[in-house]
């Protein structure tokens, strides 16, 4: 059980983390940003948001 939870868990974050790069990858090019800037701001303050709660 523990097992199958783990592997599910670890599947929807590969899902999520690979939905993230993708939807700031369309911002990026929507606003004529460069991906590194999207990158460096954007996708690193939602990753590190969670530990400042």
């Amino acid at each position: 059980m523990n097992l199958a939870l783990f592997l599910g868990g670890l599947a929807l974050l590969l899902v999520g983390a690979e939905l993230l790069v993708r939807g700031a990858g369309q911002v990026a090019r929507a606003f004529g940003i460069p991906s590194l800037v999207i990158g460096l701001t954007v996708v690193a303050w939602g990753t590190g948001s969670p530990e400042l709660a």
